[in-house]
């Protein structure tokens, strides 16, 4: 699926404005309709609270809250939408889906929805660099570069 230009140029506001933190979010809907969810980063309140099971902040990792992923998720279904994508950002690094980007979305071994995009967007010095987005490719276990 294509993602609307409007929906991408929310997420590269979303990323400049939580700079220098990573950004998060998800989007839902069908062919017709795209919604951007912007998402609450908790990581760096996981960190503060117990940094030695969170030692990485929000500089670099993001985490939704699951009550507020949760909701989102239920709210599409109830209007018979789907979850299209998440996003993230990378502050001062590229677009690239990291070791832990890959072990975050894979808990059991595959995501939780394999069909979604995961974007990452690259913000450097607060400018937006670059987006790539990637895809689950199941038969080969990996996330892989695709169109978006």
């Amino acid at each position: 699926m294509k993602l609307d230009r409007h929906i991408v140029e929310q997420i590269y506001k979303h990323a400049m404005e939580e700079y220098p933190f990573e950004c998060c979010g998800i989007i839902t809907g069908n062919s017709d309709k795209q919604t951007l969810h912007l998402c609450r980063n908790i990581q760096k309140s996981l960190h503060e609270e117990d940094p030695s099971r969170y030692p990485r902040d929000a500089r670099i990792a993001y985490m939704i809250d699951r009550g507020e992923f949760n909701r989102t998720v239920s709210d599409a279904k109830e209007k018979g939408e789907e979850v299209i994508a998440f996003y993230h950002s990378h502050p001062e690094h590229g677009a690239y889906f990291s070791e832990e980007d890959h072990a975050a979305q894979t808990v059991f071994g595959e995501p939780e929805f394999p069909e979604a995009l995961h974007l990452v967007v690259s913000v450097i010095s607060r400018t937006v660099r670059d987006m790539k987005c990637f895809k689950w490719d199941g038969s080969v276990k990996a996330f892989r570069v695709v169109d978006c």
